[in-house]
């Protein structure tokens, strides 16, 4: 079992930049891939981010490449995302989660649907004001 908890969401103007942080409980979090998803009003969960266990691997939804960096570090149970070039269709809920395995890509697709996340955060709000 694993918990997580986002933080780091706030306001921010259109191109500006924000850091969000997971902090994850439980002895999973090594050998979890883990991922960002996002959830603006009224539309559905969609993918973000992805790395693996070791953060060697990473794979992005393809309009935040060069925008957002996925990242992680171990030691603290740490997962980021650190966010930059906001736009006001960034503004979303921002979910951490995490899956019982440790890569990023299945040998034919990478995981980036809800269904292949195990763990989920409560969500931090990203609102970015034009």
């Amino acid at each position: 079992q694993m918990q997580l908890v986002e933080s780091g969401g706030g306001l921010v103007q259109a191109g500006g930049s924000l850091r969000l942080s997971c902090a994850a409980n439980g002895r999973a979090f090594g050998n979890c891939a883990m991922a960002w998803f996002r959830q603006a009003p009224g539309k559905e969960r969609e993918f973000v981010a992805a790395v693996s266990w070791d953060g060697a691997g990473t794979y992005y939804e393809n309009s935040m490449k060069g925008r957002f960096t996925i990242s992680r570090d171990n030691a603290k149970n740490t997962v980021y995302l650190q966010m930059s070039v906001l736009k006001p269709e960034d503004t979303a809920v921002y979910y951490c989660t995490g899956r019982t395995s440790p890569h990023v890509y299945s040998g034919t697709r990478y995981y980036t649907r809800v269904g292949d996340y195990n763990y989920w955060g409560q969500g931090t709000q990203v609102t970015v004001s034009s």
